[in-house]
């Protein structure tokens, strides 16, 4: 039977935002949303033994997401989010959290080889106990698990051996404008213009795809002798919370449908921009644009 589990392993946590708590995490955002496209999806992380920790359940369990989230004792993670004007958050992440130490379980271990696709960050990453997890995730899938690095630099929860190691180890990288300057900084490649250091990347790291989101300045995905660029819609923001998880999902799950990259980019910019216009990272998509991508 063909392999169609897609997993976000990572951070789920309650993002703490003005009109109260919602819960997000990048990958758990990507799990639900590609969950939403009729795939068989999971989120991996690990919870607390708290009141939070029981939410994430019941929340989880109402939409009807697939989780492997052991119990360990460090609370469930939160994160302080703050709106400016536009709607652009700002983030004040707790640490020493649950998602830090996810343990490399034997049902997680399965997960990994009945995975179609994965997506990971860095934030995962910033503590041993997950960063060796997720390594030993992505070493468990089978050679056409399709490995999506959605790179999420948080503020300096990141290093470059782990962006290194993670571009290493991925088939597709998503990054953001402003990460891309800080990669170039990182990396010794300030002086390029920002397609040149997408296609370096790209062949440097002999990547299958790059996304590079430039907010309301539009959106490329570049591959081997190809470039795509979509104009980001003009819409109502509320806030941009999971709204590039969203963009992640929608294109990931298109791509596993048989869409062409043209297509895939264009239903992830369509569904990123409606995200905005919610509250919260994982609002409900409407059915015109789960629909395009009906799993049987």
């Amino acid at each position: 039977m063909e392999k169609r589990l897609i997993v976000g392993i990572g951070e789920v946590l309650w993002d703490i935002l003005p009109e109260g708590a919602k819960i997000g995490g990048a990958p758990s955002n990507f799990a639900f949303h590609t969950h939403q496209f009729g795939f068989d999806a999971m989120a991996i992380s690990a919870l607390g033994n708290d009141v939070l920790g029981d939410q994430t359940r019941k929340e989880l369990d109402a939409v009807g997401l697939k989780y492997e989230m052991p119990i360990v004792p460090y609370a469930t993670g939160t994160v302080q989010v703050e709106l400016d004007g536009e709607g652009v958050p700002t983030y004040k992440i707790k640490e020493n959290v649950a998602w830090d130490n996810i343990p490399f379980t034997p049902e997680i271990e399965s997960a990994a080889k009945q995975a179609c696709a994965v997506c990971f960050g860095t934030l995962a990453q910033r503590k041993p106990e997950s960063r060796v997890t997720i390594q030993q995730f992505l070493a468990a899938t089978s050679e056409e698990c399709l490995k999506i690095f959605d790179i999420n630099l948080r503020q300096t929860f990141y290093t470059k051996e782990v962006i290194k190691e993670s571009l290493k180890a991925c088939d597709i990288l998503k990054i953001n404008d402003e990460e891309l300057i800080t990669i170039g900084r990182l990396f010794g490649y300030p002086g390029l213009d920002i397609e040149d250091k997408c296609w370096l990347i790209l062949g440097k790291y002999n990547l299958k795809m790059l996304i590079l989101t430039c907010g309301v300045n539009g959106s490329y995905v570049f591959a081997p002798a190809m470039k795509s660029f979509v104009e980001t819609p003009v819409v109502d923001v509320i806030d941009t919370v999971g709204a590039g998880d969203s963009f992640t999902a929608s294109f990931t799950a298109a791509i596993l449908s048989g869409k062409s990259i043209e297509e895939a980019h264009q239903l992830a910019v369509e569904v990123s921009a409606y995200v905005c216009t919610q509250n919260g990272a994982m609002p409900i998509l409407p059915k015109h644009f789960t629909e395009k991508l009906a799993q049987k």
